[in-house]
């Protein structure tokens, strides 16, 4: 009996979030870059592994309310940071994307403002290599901020592939000319040092 109330539970909150989701979107993603289907996203990992926290951090409030005296406090602590830590990372699943079309990108994440930038806005690029083998590319843009995108997003090459195109295009440059430009050695834009 409560395996089946477990697995309610989690469907409840499987659903929950499929929702909130849903209602995001519908509230928060209003502009033509989000609705032209292409997208760099956080892995969907970070949202699955944020909701299986969420559901064991409750599932541990539950335990510490109805447990015994001295075990009470500590499972509702546990309960309460594991649920925390599983907010923010479905908080981060659903806030941060790169939205883009022909001519822009946006920048959406979360707590602050989406950003609507040309191509053109685009400096140079850093890399970073990270342990685990995955590889930062960290776009500079004119205003000087920066954007980091990790090489374990969904659809961050074909991004990368589109803002070089367009960035020559809105440049006037010739992509043969661009010596800098190797996808395979995750070079598309000139280094900042360079610029």
């Amino acid at each position: 009996m409560e395996l089946i109330l477990v697995l309610l539970v989690v469907a409840a909150v499987f659903g929950l979030c499929y929702l909130v989701d849903k209602a995001f979107t519908k509230l928060f993603r209003g502009k033509a870059q989000h609705h032209s289907g292409l997208a760099v996203r956080v892995s969907k990992r970070y949202g699955v592994f944020g909701v299986i926290l969420v559901c064991l951090g409750i599932l541990a409030i539950c335990s510490g309310i109805a447990g015994a005296e001295d075990q009470r406090w500590l499972m509702l602590l546990c309960g309460f940071v594991v649920m925390l830590m599983g907010a923010a990372l479905a908080g981060y699943y659903l806030g941060f994307g790169v939205f883009y079309d022909e001519d822009t990108f946006l920048i959406s994440r979360f707590g602050k403002k989406d950003r609507i930038c040309p191509y053109s806005h685009i400096r140079g690029q850093r890399l970073y290599l990270i342990q685990g083998g995955s590889v930062v590319v960290e776009l500079h843009l004119s205003d000087g901020t920066t954007l980091s995108l990790n090489s374990n997003m969904d659809g961050v090459y074909p991004f990368l592939d589109s803002a070089f195109d367009a960035w020559c295009r809105q440049t006037g440059r010739d992509p043969a000319q661009c010596p800098f430009h190797d996808p395979s050695q995750s070079l598309w834009f000139p280094s900042v040092e360079e610029v």
